[in-house]
This record gives structure tokens, sequence and C-alpha cells, in this order.
């Protein structure tokens, strides 16, 4: 299994990230993905989660109607949309295939002006 996760970066409050995650390894189109991030000096939290055809989407709490999680199987990919940042969604963001307790190796997100 491989996970690999890409657009991260620095964007000011208000602005708008699209993190991707590219799978391999297993049939993608058959596991829920999920997408979790981790803040200095915090533990690790779950932010959004999709089932395998996108049929059933949950949410934190923190980013509910501003995150947007989706995935194309024909890509192997699965997204996190993310708008209207605020510092606090600073975190290393991880792409996960829950039953398969398998982790991506992050990629950075800072909000600040």
């Amino acid at each position: 299994v491989q996970l690999v996760e890409s657009g991260g970066g620095l964007v000011q409050p208000g602005g708008s990230l699209r993190l991707s995650c590219v799978a391999s390894g297993f049939t993608f189109r058959s596991y829920v993905m999920s997408w979790y991030r981790q803040a200095p000096g915090k533990e690790r939290e779950l932010v959004a989660s999709i089932t395998t055809v996108g049929d059933n989407l949950r949410y934190a709490d923190s980013v509910k109607g501003r995150f947007t999680i989706s995935r194309d199987n024909a890509k192997n990919t699965v997204y996190l949309q993310m708008n209207s940042l605020k510092p606090e969604d600073t975190a290393v963001y991880y792409c996960k295939v829950p039953s398969l307790d398998s982790w991506g190796q992050g990629t950075q997100v800072t909000v600040s002006s």
C-alpha cells in the first residue's frame, strides 16, 4: 500500500487549498478513504471520510461547511478541498485507508498572514 499526498502549502486566512492523495498497491475503489490532520502538540484527528462510491461523507464539526472530500476511482485519488481556511487548520494532513491502517507521509498546511 502506498499513499502519496500533495497540495499543501502556505495560505492566508480565508484562502483555499486542494489536497490530493494518490493511492497504489490495493484496490482503491473497494475501500473507504479518510483524511486526518495533526497540529503541533496535538493528537491526530479525523477530518473527513468518504465511502467507496462517495455516497456517504463524514466531517469533523470543525470543518463542516468549509471542507469537501471527494474521490476519483478511475485515478485512484482522494481529494480534500479546503475553503475559508483558518489559522487553526494549520497541521500536517494525512491520507489513510482505515481498514488497512495505512498512512501517507503527510503534507503540511500552514494558514498564516
